[in-house]
């Protein structure tokens, strides 16, 4: 199994800094819907080379990208804390869920967050599978227990701390995501959004995965199925300055499928959605801004 990978630097014009003192602390310890999460016993650095490590170690396991959400903000003007994730893949453990419910592509592949707060308190955070089958209907798939097995043991191996759950894994299904329908054919749309991200000069692609390439890779049938992930550290920075795990749910994601009827759709998440899951506060420029993007790109993906 091999995703298509893209992986291009962040270029991008400063328009407002923030000091280390405007700078959120967050929930302590952070208490995110549907994030399980552990502290590190050791240092930020070694915590994520730990984790880098035991998934290059995994020949089940591929590494997708990686986003360095700090260097991206210092790389044009802003501040913060060490603030990394990483997006790896196992299709034969993700195509179930995609087969229950495509929808589901738009969460995978998986990552783990990995984040360092005011307090010098290293945390590791990734999307729990109770989280994962609520959002998308995905009860009883059989891959779920494996998945959480090897979530639980990458992030709990590479902090040697107890894993913590929220109180809180349960939003509604289908919460927080944006559909619309497309008058084109799958190419032609997933084309379009293409082409629209690159056009943009604020905007970088930072990885496309071929959900059902990497199917037919595993043996197994999927419709057509492709996630994008594009990034503006300008915009996504204020945010993880505000709250830091809303590093989770970045860099943005759009998803691409054609589904039995043969009706392609585009979904995204709502940056709403971002808000009432991370508590992000103020920004609500920048939030609108995104929202307006997000809005803007779909229409060309999807319209005539």
């Amino acid at each position: 199994m091999k995703a298509i990978i893209i992986v291009l630097a962040f270029l991008m014009i400063c328009t407002s800094c923030k000091d280390d003192d405007d700078m959120s602390p967050g929930t302590n310890p952070p208490e995110v819907l549907g994030m399980s999460f552990t502290q590190s016993s050791i240092v930020f650095d070694e915590s994520y080379t730990a984790l880098k490590s035991s998934i290059d170690a995994n020949n089940n396991i591929n590494i997708i990208a990686e986003v360095n959400h700090t260097m991206n903000a210092t790389s044009v003007g802003l501040t913060l804390n060490p603030t990394r994730i990483v997006f790896f893949g196992n299709p034969a453990l993700g195509t179930p869920l995609m087969q229950r419910n495509q929808l589901a592509g738009l969460d995978l592949p998986q990552k783990i967050l990995v984040y360092e707060n005011n307090l010098n308190e290293v945390y590791l955070g990734f999307n729990n599978t109770a989280y994962l089958s609520a959002r998308h209907g995905l009860d009883n798939v059989t891959t779920l227990p494996t998945i959480e097995g090897a979530l639980t043991n990458l992030s709990t191996g590479a902090t040697m701390g107890e894993l913590m759950a929220p109180q809180n894994s349960m939003p509604d299904q289908g919460e927080g995501i944006v559909t619309k329908t497309s008058n084109k054919t799958f190419e032609d749309t997933y084309a379009s959004l293409q082409m629209a991200i690159d056009a943009n000069p604020n905007l970088r692609i930072i990885a496309e995965v071929n959900h059902e390439m990497n199917a037919m890779g595993a043996g197994m049938d999927l419709n057509p199925t492709r996630l994008i992930i594009f990034g503006n550290p300008n915009l996504g920075t204020p945010l993880m300055q505000n709250t830091q795990t809303t590093a989770l749910d970045l860099p943005q994601k759009m998803l691409v499928w054609q589904d039995d009827a043969d009706v392609v759709h585009v979904s995204y998440n709502d940056p709403a959605y971002l808000v009432k899951r991370h508590g992000i506060t103020e920004n609500e420029n920048i939030l609108s801004t995104i929202t307006m993007a997000l809005d803007n790109l779909s229409n060309v993906a999807i319209m005539n």
